[in-house]
């Protein structure tokens, strides 16, 4: 870091040094003897009634979580360890992950429950608490659309964090409820106070860094916990001296929250506009070759209908959601899907003929709502799926894509091995925080008369790579159908949203990774499953590409039984890093100069990549690690059966890549799009051969020069006749509907 790393400071202590306040056991006697607070009127909280679109957008998905409030505990309980801070560790950390901004424990007394309510046999809450976020820019379009909801917002993600939280513990065996403002049984303000989050003044609960900004959640539960101490009244009202602004200790610095809340509200934390534009992706795209392909091709969708076998068709139910954490907001990814689409309004709202102030708008609504990085391109009409899951055509319906990064978070990253048991909920938490995030921007835009989808990891109409590279957010990569970015890497998920409000693209943008990738081959070195190619890029389906061995990665992902999913490649990539002012010096330097001084990377590329594993970089840090590995088996978390990855860097390792095997499902060999429910099992034999039949960019690039014709393996395998399907399961299932089932 600038001042003081944050390498050695625990997870579950979160981003703010709660841990430097003095705390006070006498505050908890005072505050048991208060008299109980009466249930307020429902609806009468922030965020109900304020009439704007927006908030009105904000509210329907307030409520759409607050449905899945009810308990749903396992039959049987998790073996968690008897150790109460161990167990607090794995809680505190799940919320921090979820991005609350601070959290704290406390046992429950009788005048926490409000007035008149039977009081529930729960004996500890868990208190979530997150951060107002920034109001936009005086005369701004942004700010007329969230000026009275900022409240609101943070009040919701408030409440998605907490329900998470419950459902975890619910899914450990263990009764666990979430409470909101308005909805809640619980004194939100004395739970605040106990858990060491706030004191309590005259004008009301103020919080020693955030003051009077922030909203509350929290989740009552019988699980014991270790508990924290109220915080020393004196001691929190000094809590922002020079400690806080250098960050000692770790947490993130004053000096950060300052840089970021200084750049407008249009611009991410992270200096996108810094990076150089270009034209045209650093990759060659043959856009009028590119096949327009069926959902139903990709291996994950092709486990679902048995293309992979038995095994791969079980898994596809659970491989990614079968620890209690990942599982736990799964329910909330499924709440959402019916509400991607909707009805438009008949008019549209006049201010909205702007496109330029139109892109400011959405890029500030986009981060205010949580996501980190936001483009903005014109859809291809390659980018739109041919079909979707049912076999149904899909019609290419709006113009413009809003795609939108979650970053899957360094810390977590670097507790894991890339594919143990954390590894999924990484993936969950960014496609609920996705779906969240575009499906209020959608429902708000149709509320101005715009027409909107929001397609998501669950549902999606569009293929998000393509829409990625062009929305200017990173470059192709060897990891292969993969973008990087120059400041989070690889570790991020995508969301979209396609919509007809009047926008202005982004452009491509070039930091040079493709010279840096062709001098790099430590993704291809630590895949467990060798399905990164280790040699040059070749022209797939249009595509200049480092082509992955995707039905490699599919089978190992999908069987991997140590773990979660697979995520090494993300882990170990040298670009994995912060690239904050909080951020290790060296890092900063390292980014600025492959970014900035291009003439030099013929020399830096090949130091960094040593540097960055003789430095250890991908390897575990025991000290982020803050979740309990468990696997859950027929509904009930138990001990993992085969045990837990734990993977290092592997620096001898190497892959000649003459001889290494790469299957190549080309468009022709791709399953029938309406071929659901109908196992088509992959050639792979047949796909390796196939690797004669593709060019290189090069010869691509002479081929199209001199006028010569699409390759025939471009051409996506055509519909089945209706009369030659004798048998389909027709209740062929959505993966996330089985949840935690095993043999």
């Amino acid at each position: 870091m600038v001042f003081f790393s944050n390498k050695s400071r625990p997870y579950h202590l979160g981003p703010y040094p709660l841990e430097r306040i003095a705390r006070d056991p006498d505050v908890r006697g005072r505050e048991v003897e208060l008299p109980g607070v009466a249930r307020p009127l429902n609806g009468s909280g922030s965020g109900s009634g304020s009439g704007s679109n927006f908030a009105d957008a904000v509210e329907k998905y307030h409520q759409i979580f607050q449905s899945l409030r009810a308990e749903d505990i396992a039959e049987g309980e998790a073996p968690v360890p008897d150790d109460l801070a161990r167990r607090a560790i794995d809680i505190k950390g799940s919320a921090y992950f979820l991005n609350s901004s601070q959290v704290g424990i406390t046992e429950m007394a009788d005048n926490c429950w409000l007035e008149g309510d039977s009081m529930h046999d729960h004996s500890h809450a868990v208190i979530v608490l997150v951060e107002h976020g920034r109001m936009p820019e005086d005369g701004s379009l942004a700010r007329d659309w969230v000026e009275q909801s900022v409240a609101a917002t943070a009040d919701f993600r408030a409440y998605e964090i907490a329900i998470s939280i419950a459902s975890h513990i619910q899914k450990m065996g263990f009764s666990a409820i979430a409470h909101d403002a308005r909805y809640g049984d619980v004194d939100l303000d004395r739970l605040t106070v106990l858990s060491g989050l706030g004191i309590r003044t005259e004008a009301g609960i103020v919080n020693p860094y955030l003051g009077g900004r922030f909203a509350v959640c929290a989740v009552t539960t019988k699980y014991e916990l270790a508990t924290d101490l109220p915080l020393n009244t004196r001691a929190a009202r000094k809590a922002r001296g020079i400690a806080w602004w250098l960050g000692i200790g770790g947490a993130t610095s004053g000096l950060e929250r300052w840089r970021q809340n200084s750049r407008e509200t249009h611009l991410s934390k992270f200096a996108m506009e810094s990076i150089d534009k270009v034209d045209r992706p650093t990759t060659l795209i043959i856009d009028e070759e590119v096949p327009r392909v069926p959902k139903r091709a990709s291996f994950f969708d092709r486990a679902v209908h048995g293309d992979l076998g038995k095994k791969s068709q079980h898994e596809r139910t659970r491989f990614s959601f079968k620890h209690p954490f990942a599982a736990s907001m799964v329910k909330q990814i499924m709440a959402m899907v019916p509400h991607q689409d909707g009805t438009v309004a008949d008019t549209t709202e006049s201010r909205c003929a702007d496109a330029v102030e139109n892109t400011r708008a959405i890029k500030s609504l986009s981060y205010l709502l949580g996501a980190e990085l936001t483009g903005i391109c014109e859809i291809p009409e390659y980018a739109w799926y041919s079909h979707v899951d049912n076999g149904e055509p899909v019609e290419c319906h709006h113009n413009y894509a809003v795609v939108m990064l979650i970053d899957q978070e360094y810390d977590t990253m670097e507790g894991a091995s890339g594919d143990d048991f954390i590894s999924g909920a990484q993936s969950m938490r960014a496609y609920m925080r996705g779906a969240v995030v575009a499906g209020i921007m959608a429902e708000h835009l149709r509320s101005l008369g715009f027409s909107s989808r929001s397609q998501t990891n669950a549902n999606s109409e569009v293929l998000h790579l393509p829409l990625v590279l062009l929305a200017g957010l990173g470059e192709l990569s060897r990891i292969g159908e993969l973008v990087l970015n120059p400041f989070v890497g690889p570790r991020f998920k995508s969301v979209v949203l396609t919509t007809d409000l009047p926008l202005v693209p982004d452009k491509p943008i070039d930091f040079g990774l493709q010279q840096f990738c062709s001098s790099c081959w430590k993704c291809a070195r630590e895949c467990p499953c060798d399905a990164i190619t280790w040699g040059d890029k070749v022209m797939f389906n249009g595509y200049e590409i480092w082509k992955l061995d995707a039905e490699r990665c599919a089978r190992y992902r999908l069987t991997n039984q140590r773990g979660l999913a697979c995520g090494r490649c993300m882990k170990t990539c040298p670009l994995n890093k912060v690239v904050t002012w909080d951020g290790p010096i060296a890092t900063q330097v390292a980014s600025w100069l492959g970014i900035n001084a291009r003439w030099m990377k013929s020399f830096l590329i090949p130091l960094a990549v040593k540097l960055d594993d003789w430095l250890g970089h991908g390897i575990r840090n025991p000290v982020k690690k803050w979740w309990l590995d468990l696997e859950i088996v027929d509904g009930v978390c138990i001990e993992p059966r085969k045990g837990v990855n734990q993977r290092d860097l592997d620096l001898d390792r190497h892959i000649d890549a003459k001889t290494q095997k790469i299957a190549y499902y080309n468009a022709n060999v791709m399953p029938p799009p309406n071929s659901h429910g109908i196992a088509i099992f992959p050639n792979r034999k047949e796909a390796i051969a196939a690797a004669s039949l593709l060019e290189t960019p090069d010869e691509a690039r002479e081929r199209i020069k001199t006028g010569g014709a699409k390759p025939e393996h471009y051409n996506p395998t055509p519909p089945l006749d209706e009369s030659e399907i004798t048998e389909r399961a027709d209740d062929l299932f959505n993966p996330y509907k089985k949840v935690g089932k095993a043999d």
